[in-house]
């Protein structure tokens, strides 16, 4: 597969892509975490939209089990793990019994004070456990405005590299981040040579879709994850507009508001992170116009 075409920023043909793929929105959010719908309506969007759907909510798999209940929607049993540093991690399972089996033994005995709070365990300890089960391991949102990307400063350069030998793939982007970032995280995904993914990261049905990794497979859950770690699959979205980041980022401060400062931290560093880049980019548009006004009064005065 020609790798210039595995990572599309642009607005998915979902009904197109399922004629010869199996679509799938790998990383949503339920009631159970920090998303805003309950998992019959998910399951409802999912099935009216023709894709697959990975419930991975926060520290909780709830939501996994429960849309392993709708026979009609193709569901990837996962979760999005809080490490001890704050920084998150996918996991996908190819058996929801192996995900109950490593959230009973493996994430529960080590939880915070709250669903959304990190664990006790760091990030190379929850790899490794994941690891005694069949799994696909990915980073979400590697670069993003906060802490919860693996791409942050709590990772010296030797402990990062030796994180990344260490897992099936990145997730390439994500319709809630910023199109720096993705770009960023895109880029990651080239260079590390490993399986890519994509999603939503949802919080609410209207998101759902968004962003899909696709791959040419048979839907199922042994097919699909094993086309992400041959490197098959292919991711294709764009992130939501400025108006709805607000929208979801303000519903999900407000549903956490009761969880640790660590949350309320995230949410206020990503809003400044969008809006010091609105800043900017106001500041740079206003700096180009102002110099091509004096550039054509200087051209206009030279002709005279």
């Amino acid at each position: 597969m020609n790798d210039t075409h595995r990572i599309q920023f642009e607005k998915p043909n979902i009904d197109e892509l399922r004629q010869q793929y199996t679509v799938v929105d790998l990383h949503f959010h339920s009631h159970y975490s920090d998303g805003h719908n309950s998992v019959a309506a998910i399951a409802g969007k999912a099935y009216a939209l023709g894709i697959g759907i990975a419930i991975t909510d926060h520290n909780e798999i709830e939501g996994a089990i429960e849309i392993d209940r709708y026979p009609e929607v193709f569901s990837i049993p996962g979760i999005e793990v809080t490490s001890k540093e704050g920084t998150h991690v996918l996991i996908y399972f190819y058996h929801l019994e192996s995900l109950k089996r490593f959230y009973r033994k493996d994430v529960k005995p080590h939880m915070g004070i709250d669903i959304m709070s990190s664990t006790a365990l760091e990030m190379e300890d929850i790899i490794k456990r994941a690891r005694k089960y069949k799994t696909i391991i990915v980073f979400p949102h590697p670069y993003c405005g906060t802490y919860t990307g693996i791409c942050n400063s709590y990772f010296p350069e030797q402990r990062f590299q030796s994180i990344l030998g260490l897992i099936d793939g990145v997730e390439v982007i994500n319709s809630e981040n910023m199109n720096k970032w993705n770009l960023r995280s895109a880029l990651l995904g080239f260079n590390l040579d490993k399986g890519i993914t994509g999603g939503s990261d949802g919080h609410r049905l209207p998101q759902m879709g968004k962003v899909v990794t696709y791959a040419p497979c048979k839907p199922t859950r042994k097919a699909f994850l094993d086309a992400i770690k041959q490197k098959q699959s292919r991711v294709i979205g764009k992130e939501i507009d400025i108006i709805r980041k607000v929208t979801s980022n303000s519903v999900k401060l407000r549903t956490n508001l009761k969880n640790y400062p660590d949350l309320v931290e995230k949410n206020l560093k990503y809003s400044y992170a969008v809006i010091n880049s609105k800043s900017k980019t106001f500041k740079d548009n206003m700096k180009r116009s102002l110099n091509d006004r004096i550039k054509e009064r200087r051209r206009k005065f030279t002709v005279l």
